[in-house]
């Protein structure tokens, strides 16, 4: 019988030890300032101070043309090809742009789970850890839920704020509320818990056979290619993330996530861990 209250004791353990780890903390703090804040305000503020016209922005790049000229009518429809600014602000930021939203709780999920057993063992806590009265199950759990639950909060927090200066900064160009588009509710809401608890899953396991944080960060750090990979093919036009799209991905992320969580909850052993 697996006890909630051991799971969130060893998750708030590993909060509290997060912070004070600045290889841990940081990255979760600099990567979402700049695709939240920075980013926006340079699409918003700074190419038009450079006299670069947004319509030049759209059109001086090949891929750009490609992914407006296949761009299916559900989403096209959000855009006004009659101004230029709304139309870069909206293709960039508003459809392009989506898919990198998620390297956010990517990175802040393994950059935690890559703490939970590495990182005891790097402090030499490991031993102490795993005499606790906890089970194998409750202590995997457990480091799964330290992970997870900021990454998310994070990602939804960043989510509000990003909405916000959407709308906000670009308002004498735009004049309306824009921003979210229907396709960004499927991927924040739906999608990124999906791929936390997977990239988290396998993190974790990573972390339990490597000596030290960065390298279990390293390890895992392949995740996020599903994310640039995403990317790449709605550039490329290959690929663009409408409504249906994004509610079949989030199902088969949370079928994988499944598996590999239960998968890993049977196969986790606290005494491979001393030998790891």
């Amino acid at each position: 019988m697996i006890k909630l209250q051991n799971i969130f004791t060893i998750a708030k353990k590993d909060w509290l030890e997060v912070r004070q780890n600045k290889y841990a903390w940081a990255p979760m703090l600099i990567v979402p300032a700049i695709f939240v804040i920075i980013i926006p305000l340079i699409f918003t503020f700074v190419i038009p101070a450079l006299a670069v016209s947004p319509q030049d922005v759209l059109t001086s790049d090949a891929d750009f043309q490609i992914f407006i000229d296949h761009m299916p009518l559900q989403l096209s429809r959000y855009i006004d090809f009659q101004n230029p600014m709304e139309s870069m602000l909206v293709i960039i930021l508003g459809i392009m742009f989506a898919p990198m939203f998620l390297i956010m709780p990517l990175m802040a999920s393994t950059t935690i789970a890559s703490e939970s057993f590495a990182g005891e063992r790097e402090r030499k806590t490991m031993e102490a850890l795993l005499y606790t009265p906890a089970s194998d199950a409750e202590l995997f759990l457990g480091k799964v839920t330290a992970s997870a639950v900021p990454s998310i909060a994070l990602t939804w927090l960043g989510f509000a704020i990003y909405t916000l200066i959407l709308n906000l900064a670009p308002y004498a160009y735009i004049q309306r509320i824009w921003f979210p588009l229907p396709t960004w509710w499927p991927l924040i809401f739906w999608i990124t818990p999906a791929l936390v608890i997977l990239g988290i899953s396998l993190t974790v396991l990573i972390s339990a056979r490597v000596q030290n944080f960065l390298g279990a960060y390293q390890s895992s750090a392949s995740v996020v290619l599903l994310v640039v990979a995403l990317f790449a093919g709605q550039v490329s036009g290959m690929l663009y993330l409408s409504v249906g799209i994004e509610m079949l991905l989030g199902l088969l992320f949370w079928t994988a996530a499944a598996l590999l969580t239960a998968l890993a909850v049977r196969t986790f052993n606290r005494e491979a861990l001393l030998k790891g």
